[in-house]
């Protein structure tokens, strides 16, 4: 964000260490590969509608049409109704019918639509009574496909009756949304108490937060718990706590509606109310996994003598919190000042917990604590430990990278190379990873060589297939139309409050391609989440395949990125991963500072450095073209601030010069690494890593020499 423009011997061989941990955690892969069967492979089409859809516009066109004409061609009937999609946007709505005609009976998956196009070209060329004809023969052949819901929504215009079928049948479908919003009366009328209802399923529409308060505030008298519950998880996923815990609080009775209503409640600083809310859970569903999330809660919100019975409480009836509960009994034992008593307690986290999250946590911390005093030996074994006995955790990849850093600063070359090769193969989605293959001597560019690299990106030309949902819905996905597949989506989507792994997934993967980058993101690394072991199996396993990662890593603006890196000279990988970090993809976001669109640009830092620079002033930093450009002129100042820098150019974009000029007398700049460990700002020190994090994921999923290497290397330690 553009904030302001100022200111002991070791026993243990790091080799077989490693080489031990890898063969663990290579074996944890096979028994996730093993697992596929709990979750199928993510569809991808790699076909000749694939590849034309990747090409530039003006050589598309050629290619379709050469498709849409080869009677020998596989993927004919899908380049035929593409065609014949390009011919209505160009308002040829006579060749449009030719591309249509019979093609319903080669290509029934997405019959409903190839009506619709019928029927939109003959409303366009003025022929309304054939139009109607054709979406009431769509009504008749395809009376359940969301298609029907988009005739049912065209016909309502001049007829009403339409839109009560449309709401009384598809009522999740958008445009049923747009037919209840237009039926809303001003005001508190009891007409609008249904239509409301239908509209708080919605969690897309803009006003959302304004459509459940007008419930809450005007209807609460009405609303059944079952209302309440659709409500309340509306504001949950708005983040909008303190409003959910509320509306959780008159829902159904049940454990999660009980733990979301005191978290809500927590969440908005009414304690006692949380406190109350979290004793209920417990007392009414006690051997539920909420209720043990609801003891921990307790716990933290409590004084130290207060919080023990509750840890006790954990620790005897909800052993997969025992970890947790050892840890937080462990703080508080400590500030008791039973410090023998709160060491044994961390130690029993190691030993009878050691795969724990917790676990890691703690011999992360330690190593950390060990190298800082110079101990690297020891640093590099309780490192080793993370590795081998939490190679799932958070702080794996982090601690292979400082575990190569430590061999290496001890003399142990190739040690130092065996943790950074399987830090690589095992880990190849992190930052670490990056500095791994940096330490390696790969061309990925450097903390202070990334503004000149000028690394091969070549877009994908396959396309991410939905992993659940109907054969219409994959074919919408295949033929790259978004929005229809979105749509059919929200009929087809029926579990949204519970989904499968694979439900969840599709989701996150068809928000993305209609552009909500902000929920599609979160939706798709929300999966890592999961709690079940099986759902967590599955997600491990999704995420060993590719189009999980192409679809958390998209490229929108894709020519604007190349065309005004190349003119600031700067790596476009680097543009594109600060407008991921900084905005999601969305051009017209603003921060609470003011700062705007695609690069988080405030107004007078645009209007500044445009003058420095003696360029046009922005005339709309909402435009992506115009963002990009005042962006990308920042990050040209800040990378010259600090003799091309990235690392220093970077932390500027985010915490201004003033910060890091401030920093650079504090720290050795010696070790760019540990510079990085010690910026104070945590928001910095995340942006960072966030930052190149994002850079190498776009380099190895975008660039074909570093993805071959990367797999060249994975195929070495899958041996």
């Amino acid at each position: 964000m553009l904030k302001r423009r100022n200111n002991t011997t070791v026993t243990i061989v790091l080799g077989l260490g490693i080489l031990l941990a890898g063969a663990a955690a290579l074996s944890w892969m096979r028994r996730d590969r093993d697992n596929l069967a709990l979750i199928d492979p993510v569809p991808s089409d790699r076909s000749e509608i694939a590849e034309i859809l990747s090409l530039p516009e003006d050589r598309r066109a050629s290619e379709l049409e050469a498709l849409a004409t080869d009677s020998q061609a596989d993927d004919r009937p899908r380049a035929r109704y593409l065609m014949a999609l390009e011919a209505l946007d160009r308002q040829e709505p006579e060749a449009a019918l030719q591309w249509l005609d019979g093609l319903e009976k080669d290509y029934p998956a997405i019959g409903g639509y190839i009506l619709l196009g019928r029927a939109r070209s003959y409303r366009e060329m003025g022929e309304a009574d054939r139009s109607t004809e054709t979406l009431e023969r769509l009504l008749a052949s395809y009376p359940d496909r969301p298609a029907a819901a988009e005739a049912l929504y065209i016909l309502s215009q001049s007829d009403p009756q339409y839109a009560t079928q449309a709401i009384e049948q598809f009522p999740t479908h958008p445009r049923t949304a747009e037919i209840a919003r237009s039926q809303l009366e001003p005001g508190d009328d009891p007409d609008n108490l249904p239509l409301l209802l239908l509209l708080s399923k919605h969690l897309y529409l803009s006003d959302i937060i304004d459509i459940l308060d007008r419930l809450t505030l005007n209807y609460s008298a009405q609303l059944t718990p079952e209302d309440w519950e659709t409500i309340a998880f509306g504001y949950w996923e708005k983040l909008a706590y303190g409003k959910a815990g509320k509306a959780y609080a008159n829902a159904p009775r049940t454990a999660r509606n009980l733990y979301r209503t005191g978290r809500g409640l927590q969440l908005d600083r009414q304690q006692d109310r949380a406190r109350t809310a979290y004793q209920q859970l417990i007392e009414e569903f006690p051997e539920s996994d909420e209720a043990g999330l609801g003891l921990l809660r307790l716990a933290r919100i409590s004084r130290d003598e207060r919080a023990m019975p509750y840890l006790d409480k954990l620790l005897q009836e909800h052993p997969d919190y025992a970890a947790a509960a050892l840890i937080e009994k462990s703080k508080r034992l400590e500030n008791l000042n039973s410090t023998k008593s709160a060491s044994q307690a961390r130690q029993s986290v190691l030993t009878q917990y050691s795969d724990s999250e917790e676990a890691a946590e703690l011999r992360w911390q330690t190593a950390r604590g060990l190298a800082k005093a110079g101990q690297l030996a020891e640093a590099w074994q309780w490192g080793e430990q993370v590795v081998k006995e939490n190679p799932t955790s958070e702080s794996a990849p982090e601690a292979a990278f400082w575990v190569g850093k430590w061999a290496q600063d001890l003399g142990e070359t190739r040690k130092a190379e065996e943790a950074f090769e399987y830090l690589v193969a095992t880990y190849p989605e992190s930052y670490y990873a990056w500095r791994a293959a940096n330490f390696l001597g790969w061309n990925v560019g450097d903390f202070t060589t990334v503004r000149q690299f000028s690394p091969e990106v070549a877009p994908l030309t396959e396309t991410v297939l939905p992993l659940a949902g109907s054969e219409t819905l994959s074919e919408l996905s295949r033929l790259g139309l978004q929005q229809e597949a979105w749509e059919q989506w929200q009929v087809e989507f029926l579990n949204p409050m519970e989904p499968t792994v694979a439900e969840q997934f599709t989701d996150g993967l068809l928000r993305m391609g209609v552009g909500d980058y902000i929920d599609g993101i979160f939706m798709l690394t929300h999966l890592a989440q999961r709690e079940d072991p099986e759902e967590q199996v599955q997600y491990q396993a999704l995420r060993q395949q590719a189009a999980y990662w192409q679809t958390l890593y998209p490229f929108p603006y894709f020519d604007l990125v190349l065309a005004w890196s190349e003119e600031r000279q700067i790596d476009p990988l680097l543009t594109i991963a600060i407008i991921r970090q900084e905005s999601r993809f969305q051009p017209a976001i603003r921060s609470v500072a003011d700062a705007v669109g695609l690069m988080q640009v405030l107004p007078s830092t645009g209007d500044w450095i445009a003058e420095q620079y003696k360029e046009p002033e922005p005339t709309s930093l909402t435009d992506p073209a115009e963002n990009i450009r005042v962006g990308t002129l920042y990050l040209d100042y800040t990378h010259k601030l600090y003799d091309n820098n990235s690392l220093l150019a970077v932390a500027s974009y985010n915490a201004g010069p003033g910060n890091v000029d401030d920093w650079k007398t504090r720290f050795s700049l010696a070790d760019f690494d540990e510079f990085a460990v010690q910026i104070p700002f945590p928001e910095t020190n995340d942006y960072i890593t966030s930052v190149f994090g994002n850079y190498w994921n776009y380099l190895r999923l975008y660039n074909p020499q570093v993805k071959a290497q990367i797999e060249e290397l994975q195929r070495k330690y899958s041996q």
